[in-house]
C-alpha cells in the first residue's frame, strides 16, 4: 500500500471514531498494510474500547516494536495488562508485574521531564509523569508491596502540576491505609491522526487550468522568459515601452566580457556572457562581485556595466563575446575581499609600516598578525595564541611546512635567524596545534552516556546508556562531537558526563 493510500485509509478511519462508528474503524485500521507505530496504537486503542484486551496487547505490542520511544504506547500498554484478570492469583501476579515494568518504561522514556505533549505527533494528549508513578504505585499496592507504593508517589510529587494534586493526595492517603486506588487511565477515542497538511493534498488539485490561446500581434516578437504580460492590441505601438531597469537587491549589474581564472582562494572564476553584480571598486582595479550566490574578486576590466531591463533588447539579438585577448590582470595591492554574510566588505590586512613586521600564518586558515621587527618569541606567541584562542603551549610555530627539528620555533630559538629571513616587512610562517579542550588534550577526555541517544541524521553519534565516548570538541554549549565504538558524530551534552581522572 503506498504513503498516499494509507494515509487516506487512516484518515478515514478517524473520521468514523469521531462518528461513533468504532467497529467501521477499525476494520479500515485492519485493512491497511505495514501500519505504522501510531496505527498500531490506534487499532490498539479501539481494542481497549471493545474489551479485547489480547487483540489490544499484539497492537501495543507492535507499536512498540516499530517505535521503541513512544512512551505513550508502554502507558497504554501497562493499562492492557492491568485490566487483564484471571481466576488464579499467581497469573493476576504476573499481569501486574508486566504492568508494572510498562510503566517504568514509559517513565523512563520522559528522560525527567514534566510531560510530554503528543500535540506536534497528531494525538491531543499530554503524558504527565506524576501519572506514572501513580500507576506504578497502583501496580506495587497490588503486589504488596506498600512501601514502594508510597515511595513512588512521594516522588510523583516532585513531578507535580496544581491541577494533578488531588490525585496524588488521594492516593497517598490509600496507601496509608493499604486500600487500593483507581488508576490514571488514557482517555477513551483520542487517537493518532493523519498530518492535517498531507491530508489537505490529498484532494485532486488542477494547478494548470484550462488552456488558454494566446498569440501576439507585436512584430518580431521572439521574448521568452519571465515579465508582465504585455497589451496585445493591434493598434499598439510596434515595440513595448521600455520598462524600468531591474536593479540586484544589492551592487550594480556588469556582464563578463573574459574569462578569468582565480589564482587564490578569495578570487571567483568567471566566462564570458556571464552576469555578475559588483559590491565594491577597488582603487587597484579589482572589484568584489557576486556571482550564483557566491562572491569573490574579479579584475574590474573584465567587466562592462549592464542595464537588464524587460525588453531583453528583443530585436537587437544577442552579440557574441569579444575574440581579443584581456587586458592585463591588474596587481593586487590592497585589494578586496569577499564580503561578509552582512555584506560588509572585509580589507585585507594592512600594509606593514616602517615599524611593524606582518607575519602570514599558514593555519587550516590563512591569517596574519603585526608584530614589531625583531620581537622576541614571546611577543610572537602570544599575538598567535590570542588570534586562534588557544594556549601558546598548543601551538607549534616552524619556518616550513614541515614542522622538523631544525625549522620548529621555539622559547630556545635564535629570533635573529626568524627574522632574516623576512622579505619587505613580511614573513611566512607555518603553525600547528595540539588540539586541547578545557586546557586538556582533547584525546583525554573521556565521557559516559547517562542516556542512551539515537537519531536518523547521519551526522549524528548514536550511542547506549553506560556507552564511553572520546570526546573531539565542543560544538557549541548544548552539543558536542566525539567518538564512539568506531564511529564519529555530534550529540546532545546533556546525554553524557566527565569521566573523572582516576576512573578513566
Amino acid at each position: 500500500m503506498s504513503f498516499l493510500d494509507t494515509l487516506r485509509q487512516w484518515d478515514k478511519a478517524v473520521t468514523c471514531v469521531e462518528r461513533q462508528d468504532l467497529s467501521e474503524a477499525l476494520r479500515i485500521f485492519l485493512s491497511i498494510k505495514e501500519p505504522n507505530s501510531k496505527i498500531c496504537f490506534d487499532i490498539g486503542c479501539l481494542h481497549l474500547l471493545n474489551q479485547s484486551l489480547d487483540a489490544a496487547e499484539k497492537a501495543f505490542d507492535c507499536s512498540i516494536g516499530k517505535d521503541e520511544h513512544l512512551a505513550v504506547a508502554f502507558f497504554q500498554r501497562g493499562i492492557t495488562f492491568y485490566r487483564k484478570k484471571r481466576q488464579d492469583t499467581p497469573v493476576i501476579s504476573i499481569k501486574y508485574e508486566e504492568s508494572l515494568a510498562d510503566f517504568q518504561h514509559a517513565f523512563k522514556r520522559l528522560r525527567g521531564n514534566q510531560l510530554i505533549d503528543y500535540k506536534a505527533l497528531g494525538l491531543t494528549y499530554k503524558l504527565y509523569a506524576c501519572e506514572v508513578l501513580h500507576n506504578m504505585a497502583l501496580a506495587e499496592a497490588q503486589l504488596g508491596n506498600w512501601e514502594k507504593a508510597q515511595e513512588n508517589l512521594v516522588k510523583a510529587l516532585d513531578y507535580k502540576t496544581d491541577a494533578k494534586l488531588n490525585i496524588i493526595d488521594r492516593a497517598l492517603q490509600s496507601t496509608l491505609k493499604q486500600k487500593i486506588f483507581k488508576p490514571v487511565e488514557f482517555p477513551s477515542k483520542v487517537l493518532f491522526k493523519p498530518n492535517k497538511h498531507y491530508v489537505a493534498e490529498l484532494e485532486k488539485k488542477d494547478y494548470l487550468g484550462k488552456a488558454k490561446v494566446v498569440a501576439s500581434v507585436v512584430p518580431q516578437d521572439d521574448f521568452s522568459g519571465f515579465a508582465p504580460l504585455q497589451p496585445q492590441v493591434e493598434d499598439g505601438p510596434t515595440r513595448p515601452k521600455e520598462p524600468e531597469v531591474l536593479r540586484a537587491l544589492e551592487g550594480e549589474p556588469h556582464t563578463v566580457l573574459f574569462e578569468f581564472v582565480p589564482e587564490t582562494s578569495d578570487e571567483l572564476a568567471v566566462v564570458p556572457g556571464n552576469i555578475v553584480f559588483v559590491l565594491q571598486k577597488g582603487a587597484d582595479n579589482w572589484a568584489s562581485v557576486i556571482f550564483n550566490e557566491r562572491r569573490g574578486l574579479v579584475p574590474y576590466n573584465y567587466l562592462e556595466r549592464l542595464e537588464i531591463s524587460l525588453a531583453s533588447k528583443q530585436n537587437e539579438g544577442i552579440t557574441e563575446p569579444p575574440t581579443r585577448a584581456p587586458p592585463t590582470r591588474p596587481e593586487r595591492k590592497q585589494g578586496l575581499t569577499p564580503s561578509d554574510s552582512s555584506g560588509h566588505i572585509q580589507r585585507k590586512d594592512a600594509q606593514p609600516t616602517d615599524n611593524s613586521c606582518i607575519v602570514k600564518v599558514r593555519f587550516t586558515f590563512n591569517f596574519a598578525v603585526s608584530v614589531p621587527p625583531g620581537s622576541p618569541y614571546a611577543i610572537l606567541i602570544e599575538k598567535i595564541s590570542k588570534k586562534l584562542n588557544l594556549p601558546s603551549t598548543a601551538i607549534t610555530l616552524s619556518i616550513t611546512s614541515e614542522a622538523t627539528g631544525q625549522s620548529v620555533i621555539s622559547a630556545d630559538t635564535e629570533m635573529e635567524s626568524v627574522w632574516s629571513c623576512a622579505s619587505g616587512g613580511r614573513i611566512t610562517l607555518w603553525c600547528n596545534t595540539k588540539e586541547q579542550i578545557d586546557g586538556k588534550p582533547k584525546n583525554e577526555i573521556h565521557l559516559v552516556a547517562l542516556h542512551s541517544y539515537e537519531s536518523s541524521n547521519p551526522e549524528d553519534l548514536n550511542f547506549h546508556e553506560g556507552d564511553t565516548i572520546t570526546l573531539l570538541s565542543k560544538v557549541n554549549q548544548d552539543w558536542l562531537e566525539g567518538q564512539c565504538n568506531g564511529n564519529t558524530g555530534i550529540f546532545p551534552a546533556s546525554f553524557v558526563e566527565e569521566v573523572p581522572v582516576n576512573k578513566q
